[in-house]
């Protein structure tokens, strides 16, 4: 009976919340009419900013006109610029960067040390401070020979050279004329996304570095062509 019964009052409330249903169904519908599924085309800032959210490598102006769809680069930085507006007043941490000649979503410089000390950043991109000081030589005086990153140093290269090589931030870029043709070393594209530059004419000054050149600049030109003789 109890059983019974519950299933009676089950099948009763069920009817009533039909009644009740099928009552205001009509005014809800009034009051919040039921949106058009068709998809309204995207505004050209809506299709920039979707093509950088989806992107991890800097997309240079030409290719986010096709991608999409804009009028030309002078358009691409124009959205960029009221992007990178919205973002400010809305107080995003992140923003839109030009990067090795394209552009980027990165979050914002502040956020670096939390970032860093928290260790979100890509494992991968962390470098010893032996692998930062020879990177730097290289970003500053390429082309560069292996001897004169060794004589900035005061120390050997070789297995910093081949690791940043296998990181790709260090390529070699020609030879030398000079006796032997060693290798010459430059940074590559991927060097300049890591560090969020431009380009390397938007490379700080270094101090340290600046003294080391003086200190090759005036060491005795003999022993420097012997050292650089002697490279393979």
């Amino acid at each position: 009976m109890r059983v019974q019964r519950t299933l009676r009052n089950t099948e009763q409330s069920g009817r009533a919340i039909q009644k009740i249903w099928n009552r205001d169904l009509p005014r809800l519908a009034e009051i919040h009419p039921i949106q058009n599924q068709s998809h309204e085309p995207a505004l050209p800032i809506q299709r920039l900013e979707a093509v950088l959210l989806v992107s991890q490598e800097p997309i240079p102006p030409r290719k986010l006109v096709s991608l999409a769809d804009l009028a030309d680069a002078t358009q691409v930085r124009t959205l960029t610029r009221e992007l990178n507006q919205q973002y400010k007043l809305a107080g995003h941490a992140y923003s839109i960067e030009e990067v090795a000649g394209g552009y980027i979503l990165l979050t914002r410089k502040q956020f670096a040390p939390w970032i860093k000390k928290n260790q979100l950043a890509n494992p991968s991109e962390h470098l010893s401070q032996s692998a930062l000081e020879t990177l730097a030589i290289v970003a500053y005086r390429q082309p560069v020979l292996r001897v004169d990153i060794e004589a900035i140093r005061g120390l050997s290269c070789d297995e910093v050279l081949r690791q940043l090589m296998e990181k790709d931030l260090v390529k070699i870029c020609g030879r030398s004329e000079e006796l032997g043709r060693p290798y010459l070393y430059g940074t590559t594209k991927r060097f300049l996304q890591l560090f969020g530059l431009q380009s390397l004419d938007k490379l700080p000054r270094v101090e340290w570095l600046r003294r080391a050149e003086s200190t090759i600049t005036n060491s005795p030109t003999e022993e420097h062509d012997s050292s650089r003789a002697t490279q393979q």
